[in-house]
C-alpha cells in the first residue's frame, strides 16, 4: 500500500522499543496509522512487514500482519500532514551531568508543529519531568505551528511498557492519560480507548507524568534498600534470599539486590525530580532519591571486591586469573546495554588489571568485542559470575 493510498487518522512519531508496539497495537485494532521515524532503513523493514526489534515477543506476526498495509513507516514528518492525531514517544536522555537533555524531543516537536493544524490532538508519552508537557511542550508547539493555547488539543500519557513484553504491557497494564485542560484530557481519552482496554483518565498531564516518574524513583529506592540489607546479611552470615522469602507478603515487598540499576528507566527518573529541586535550591528535599542513586551506581565496586576475594581462593597469580562476567546487558534476555552496571562492572574490573571475558548468549563475538572484550565459553574460566543470578562458578571444574 501507498502513503497515497493510507488514511490514517493517527500519527505515531517514533517507532523505537516503545513506539513501534504501540502502532502495531494501533493497527492491530482495525485503525489505521502512520508511523513517522528518522530511521530510513527501519521504516522500509516494518513497510515490507519485517520486524525490526525482532526480541519483543509477539510484535513480529502484528508487522507481518500489518506492515505495509494498515500500518505505513514514513521518515518525512510532511507525509503526516493529513492526520488528525498525533503520538509522540521518542528518547529522552540525560547528560554527564545528569540533566534532561530534550535535543531530540525539540527537534521533534519542531517538526509536528510545522504540520500541526487548529483542532488536532498531540499526546506525548516519553517520560517527563512533571511539568513539561504543559510548559515547554506547549510552548515549543505554539511557536512552530502559529497556533495559540486552546486551538490544539495537548495531553500525556506515559509508556508503560517492559522491553520484551510490550504487546502484553499494552494490552493488559493499566495506562494513565491526562490533558493539558480539560478538553484535551477528554479527546485524548477518547482517542486512546480505541485501543487502550485498561485505560484511566486523571487530572491533568502533570499528575500523569508524576505518576511515571513516581513508578521509577519508587522502584530504585527499593532496590537500594535491598542491595543493603543483602550486603548486611552476607556480614552477618545469614541467607538473604531465604530471609527475603519469608519477609515478602501482602504488606512487605523486598526487591532483588544487583550489581546496580541499568536501562533506560530506573536510573533515569530520580534524577528529573532532583534536578528539579536542585533548580529551585530544595536541595533536601530529594536526599532519600539522591542516595539511593548513590548507593545503587557504587555496588559495582561492591561486586568488583567480592570477585577479588574470590580470586585471592585460587592458587594462581591474580593477573593470570580468567574471570568470565556471566552476561553485560543491562538486564536478563535484553539486547541492550544504556545504563547498564553488568557492563559497568566488567570495565571496572578490566580497568583495575584483571583478565576479564565474557560469556553473553545474546551476543556474538563480535558484538562482545564491540564492547570491548572477549568472548569466552564459561568452562574454561578460572571463576565464572553471574551478575543476574550474584553467583559464583569455578569455570574450569564445571
Amino acid at each position: 500500500m501507498e502513503l497515497s493510498d493510507i488514511k490514517a487518522k493517527i500519527a505515531v512519531v517514533g517507532l523505537g522499543n516503545a513506539g513501534l508496539p504501540l502502532a502495531a497495537v494501533i493497527a492491530d485494532r482495525g485503525i489505521a496509522v502512520l508511523g513517522v521515524d528518522i530511521n530510513d532503513e527501519r521504516c522500509r523493514l516494518i513497510n515490507q512487514g519485517t520486524n525490526p526489534i525482532p526480541e519483543e515477543e509477539g510484535l513480529e506476526e502484528l508487522i507481518i500482519r500489518h506492515g505495509g498495509k494498515s500500518f505505513i513507516a514514513t521518515p518525512r514528518f510532511e507525509d503526516a500532514r493529513d492526520c488528525s492525531s498525533f503520538i509522540v514517544i521518542v528518547p529522552l536522555f540525560v547528560d554527564q551531568s545528569n540533566n534532561p537533555d530534550f535535543s531530540i524531543m525539540d527537534k521533534a516537536l519542531l517538526s509536528l508543529g510545522r504540520i500541526l493544524k487548529k483542532g488536532d490532538l498531540v499526546v506525548l508519552e516519553t517520560t517527563f519531568p512533571p511539568g513539561t508537557t504543559s510548559g515547554r511542550v506547549k510552548k515549543l508547539l505554539c511557536e512552530c505551528s502559529g497556533l495559540g493555547e486552546g486551538e490544539f488539543f495537548l495531553a500525556y500519557s506515559p509508556e508503560r511498557i517492559m522491553t520484551g513484553y510490550s504487546i502484553s504491557r499494552l494490552r493488559e497494564f493499566p495506562k494513565v492519560i491526562g490533558g493539558t485542560d480539560e478538553e484535551s484530557g477528554l479527546a485524548a481519552y477518547q482517542l486512546y480507548r480505541q485501543f487502550i482496554s485498561n485505560l484511566h483518565l486523571v487530572s491533568s498531564a502533570s499528575v500523569a507524568e508524576m505518576i511515571k516518574v513516581m513508578e521509577g524513583c519508587y522502584r530504585d529506592v527499593n532496590i537500594a534498600l535491598a542491595n543493603e540489607l543483602y550486603k548486611i546479611c552476607q556480614d552477618l552470615g545469614i541467607d538473604f534470599f531465604e530471609a527475603r522469602e519469608k519477609a515478602c507478603h501482602q504488606f512487605c515487598h523486598i526487591h532483588l539486590p544487583s550489581t546496580g540499576v541499568g536501562g533506560h528507566c530506573i536510573p533515569v527518573y530520580p534524577w528529573f525530580l532532583i534536578k528539579e529541586m536542585e533548580k529551585r535550591e530544595m536541595f533536601d528535599k530529594c536526599r532519600l532519591l539522591h542516595t539511593s542513586r548513590i548507593l545503587n551506581d557504587e555496588m559495582i565496586q561492591y561486586w568488583a571486591e567480592r570477585i577479588l576475594l574470590e580470586c585471592m581462593k585460587i592458587n594462581k597469580p591474580l593477573c593470570e586469573i580468567k574471570i568470565c562476567i556471566k552476561g553485560i546487558t543491562f538486564r536478563a534476555g535484553v539486547r541492550e546495554f544504556y545504563h547498564s552496571r553488568n557492563l559497568a562492572l566488567a570495565r571496572l574490573l578490566y580497568d583495575k588489571g584483571l583478565d576479564v571475558y565474557v560469556a553473553d548468549p545474546l551476543l556474538n563475538n563480535d558484538e562482545v568485542a564491540a564492547r570491548g572484550f572477549e568472548s569466552i565459553k564459561p568452562e574454561e574460566a578460572d571463576l565464572v559470575f553471574d551478575p543476574f543470578q550474584l553467583n559464583f562458578e569455578s569455570g574450569k571444574a564445571l
